[in-house]
């Protein structure tokens, strides 16, 4: 089979415990996914100097946040990894002109193992991750997911793992306008639904209040991560997630998702 790519907003680690709307489209579409061989996931809580490939046999889960309620802690995603795909995941990336290299003792940071736990809650598909280079810009990341595409003719799902908008600084001040966040998250509905991958690259420019929807980019560039990995004919289809906390959209979107799934 020829596998999606999807871009998921995983928001705050809480959204491990609190699953919202999209919590059970994520759900949906999982049912809706057969013949998979593994999940690549492009988060931005492994960040390197060059792309590092996760190889592990085994990834074990890592809980990369303090503060949270103690049952997040305790939540385990025991998914096998794939060391033979990571490693060809890394020569696919190498050819396209990236730095990389194979780490065997990554695991899975909460950018993976939290939107996995909705949409493959058994953890019975192999999973690996790709890093996001610390500099990599819009076009980069683009670049990068272009590079990963033909492993979705293997069967692999390609996952980029962000958030629609991502300023922390708002969301712990309690400051609550969801008003420019949902003017920014139409932008981009707009710009998905037609295409327009140039307008996501420059979206810097070109998008409403994108400075305030992202202070840094690293939680915006999965997004390019998924589009680049996506074929030009592949159809692109909004997972609604809906806005938590009145300034994080869980907004996101799927390419190439077989024609009966739900979402």
């Amino acid at each position: 089979m020829t596998a999606p790519s999807i871009f998921i907003s995983h928001g705050s680690p809480m959204f491990a415990l609190e699953p919202g709307l999209l919590g059970p489209n994520l759900r949906a579409i999982g049912r809706s996914l057969r013949g998979l061989t593994a999940v690549l996931v492009v988060s931005p809580h492994w960040q390197t100097r060059g792309v590092c490939v996760g190889s592990s046999a085994a990834p074990e889960t890592i809980h990369d946040f303090g503060g949270f309620p103690p049952p997040l802690y305790q939540l385990q995603y025991p998914a096998p990894g794939a060391p033979a795909l990571a490693r060809d995941a890394a020569e696919l990336l190498a050819q396209a002109g990236f730095e990389v290299a194979l780490d065997e003792r990554r695991g899975l940071d909460h950018g993976a193992w939290v939107p996995l736990r909705y949409l493959l809650p058994d953890a019975d598909v192999p999973v690996f991750q790709v890093s996001l280079p610390q500099h990599i810009d819009a076009a980069g990341a683009l670049r990068l997911g272009q590079a990963l595409a033909p492993l979705r003719e293997r069967g692999v799902l390609v996952i980029g793992s962000g958030s629609l908008t991502h300023n922390l600084y708002e969301f712990r001040q309690h400051i609550r306008d969801p008003e420019y966040a949902q003017q920014f998250v139409d932008w981009i509905r707009a710009a998905v639904a037609a295409r327009d991958v140039e307008a996501l690259v420059d979206y810097r420019r070109r998008a409403p209040h994108a400075q305030r929807a992202h202070p840094t980019e690293e939680h915006y560039l999965p997004l390019l991560v998924a589009v680049g990995a996506g074929a030009d004919t592949d159809p692109a289809r909004l997972v609604e997630g809906g806005m938590t906390y009145g300034v994080l959209s869980m907004d996101s979107f799927a390419f190439g998702l077989p024609e009966a799934s739900p979402g």
